[in-house]
């Protein structure tokens, strides 16, 4: 067995690991600063190119849809070279299509696609740091660990609350300039100071041969389709949450926003929560109980109840409940996945949690526009966390038990 329940919690080596984990969450908010630029800067371009609701949201969407499924092959190949190799060569060639962007590629709508579509890149940065981290810390450790790294997700935020202001005060080639000077800074020390776990051990088959072999792990499938409804409905709440609260409540923008904005932050602080109890509780009872508070929170929402204080509290509940599952999932990967397919199988994982987020914006936008009410809209999405409860404390669970017997047997 690979020795990767080295005693991290004891010595230079715990030192090291928490070294390691904060390197590799620094450079996940970077690489997610960058990835998320466009989408703040969205109603300057449809007035500055003249474009229309579904041009801005392409010019959105690229980047999260080949950062999401770019993350596959990231993963497989982080298993094989490690993240030492992986964290700077991703934060280099994310400088590339932001300079494009900052410099040329704001001037017309082709541009802006094409630079998006390497954009991307940087949301692979998530399926680096995953088995990295995994690697650094011993089993009992890894929920905590992989749920701090986990709130790097908040470069996001950094974007949020940082890019307009940029391309007001300095123009808007700033914002991307600022975040390439950021990554060319962290890929620099990282290559120097950043080192891989003892326990890394590269795999010895094919990249092509090693996805295959991930596809048909049984725990693949499961975390993903768990990922997707927690991650994917973080996604869809921190997209669709203002919208639905002018239309629903007849809030002003601006506080709609703020309200988003607590949202997100709280399910960011939730999510190494949601590691570190699954280190101590199981992932299993993690995951169906935050699951459990999704659908709740959803039947109850559905109900359209005044805003303060029962929508505010169902809200803020599933928040942290959705912050909480996406810690949970991936400690559940840690436990589950063959320690040389951790990366790929975290990019599958990965991948399915950011496409996931792209479902439920659509579907409710869609119940709104035929039936002037967002509550069969939330009534699907308490289904969908209902039906996530029995398969967790039913198929996963039984996972779990199963593959706990084994390494007793070892």
């Amino acid at each position: 067995m690979p020795n990767s329940a080295s005693p991290a919690h004891s010595g230079e080596h715990g030192r090291t690991a928490w070294f390691m984990l904060g390197m590799a969450t620094l450079g996940f908010a970077l690489n997610f600063w960058a990835w998320a630029l466009l989408s703040p800067l969205g109603p300057r371009f449809e007035e500055e190119l003249s474009l229309g609701a579904f041009e801005v949201a392409l010019i959105v969407a690229v980047p999260v849809i080949v950062g999401s499924l770019g993350r596959i092959p990231v993963g497989a190949l982080t298993d094989r070279y490690g993240g030492r190799v992986m964290f700077p060569l991703v934060s280099v060639g994310t400088i590339v299509p932001i300079l494009f962007l900052g410099l040329f590629g704001h001037s017309s709508l082709a541009a802006l696609l094409i630079g998006g579509f390497f954009l991307g890149l940087a949301g692979t940065a998530f399926a680096i740091g995953v088995p990295f981290v995994s690697a650094w810390f011993p089993p009992h450790r890894r929920g905590l660990a992989i749920g701090i790294f986990g709130a790097g997700m908040g470069g996001t935020a950094i974007s949020a609350v940082t890019t307009v202001d940029l391309a007001n005060a300095f123009g808007i080639t700033a914002p991307f300039v600022f975040t390439a000077i950021a990554l060319a800074v962290y890929a620099v020390v990282a290559a120097v100071v950043m080192r891989d776990s003892p326990a890394h051990t590269p795999p010895p088959e094919s990249l092509a041969h090693r996805l295959a072999a991930t596809l048909r792990l049984p725990a693949t499938w499961e975390a993903s389709a768990l990922y997707a409804v927690a991650f994917g409905g973080y996604v869809a709440f921190s997209v669709y949450l203002p919208a639905y609260l002018r239309t629903a409540y007849q809030l002003s923008p601006v506080d709609a926003a703020n309200r988003m904005a607590g949202f997100v932050l709280l399910a960011v602080l939730m999510r190494p929560i949601g590691g570190w109890l699954s280190d101590r509780l199981g992932p299993i009872r993690v995951l169906a109980g935050s699951m459990a508070v999704v659908a709740l929170g959803a039947v109850t929402q559905s109900f359209t109840l005044s805003l303060m204080p029962v929508a505010t509290i169902a809200f803020l509940a599933m928040a942290a409940a959705l912050g909480a599952a996406s810690g949970a999932t991936f400690a559940l990967v840690a436990l589950l996945a063959p320690a040389d397919k951790v990366g790929a199988v975290t990019g599958v994982v990965g991948a399915a949690g950011g496409l996931g987020g792209f479902v439920p914006p659509l579907v409710m936008g869609a119940v709104y526009g035929n039936f002037g009410s967002y509550a069969l809209g939330l009534g699907a999405l308490a289904i969908v966390a209902a039906a996530a409860v029995v398969f967790t404390a039913t198929t996963v669970r039984k996972a779990a038990e199963s593959h706990q017997s084994g390494m007793a047997g070892v």
